[in-house]
Formats: structure tokens, sequence, C-alpha cells
């Protein structure tokens, strides 16, 4: 598998961090890459740095999204923008370097997430890719 780094990807990252008030999310400390060669279904992922390696490397907590060119790219610019907005749900109030699950306690299913990634979606007045 081969990884680059993705500036255009970055860029919308940061738009929707500062769009979607996500004031948690520290957009400096997220890496985004574009992938090629995987054989998964995923269309992204978001990559975590544990506690323990941010004390063994004397680092604030950072985030990597990757996007998996052969399944994200193909996606209509809407459905790109929800994909976006579902990996940074992943990514705690704390911003600790932890991920926040799929499901929870509170929320059992994956169709609360499908609906807030909606939400979010729809409270954008402009897209990242304007």
């Amino acid at each position: 598998m081969k990884f680059e780094k993705a500036a255009d990807i970055q860029k919308r990252i940061t738009f929707l961090v500062k769009e979607l008030e996500m004031n948690h999310v520290t957009a400096s400390q997220l890496i985004c890459f574009r992938s090629y060669g995987s054989t998964g279904r995923a269309r992204a992922r978001i990559w975590s740095m544990p506690r323990i390696w941010q004390i063994a490397l004397d680092i604030k907590p950072h985030y990597c999204i990757e996007v998996i060119s052969e399944k994200f790219d193909n996606q209509s610019l809407d459905d790109q923008e929800r994909i976006l907005i579902h990996e940074l749900m992943h990514i705690p109030k704390t911003f600790s370097g932890a991920l926040v699950p799929h499901r929870t306690q509170k929320h059992r299913s994956f169709r609360h997430y499908h609906d807030e990634v909606e939400n979010l979606y729809n409270k954008l007045d402009k897209k990242s890719y304007q």
C-alpha cells in the first residue's frame, strides 16, 4: 500500500472543523493522507495517537485521516463531504488521541451515527469543495 500526504483533503478538513465549530479539534494536529492499493471496504479511516506513544515521543495528540483513493475519489463531492465529517466525529471532545467508536452505551446503533453526519452536513452553508 502506498501513502501520500493529501493537501486537498487537509484543506477540506480544516474548513469543516471551522465551519462545523468543532472547537475541540486542533486542525494543525490532523494530518491527511491519500492511500492507494487497499483491498478493504473502507472509504476512509482515522488513525489515533495513543497516550502511551504521546508520552514516549513527548508530543501532543495527533490524528491521521486517510482517504482510500480507490473508494473515496470516485464518490460524489457531497458523499466525500459526509465521509470526512464521519471521520471527524471519531475525535473525542477531549482531543486526547483516543477514538470515539460508532456504537456507545448511549447510542447503540450505527443509525444514530449516520443521522448525526447528515445533520452536520445539512448545517453547512457552504461546502469544503466550493
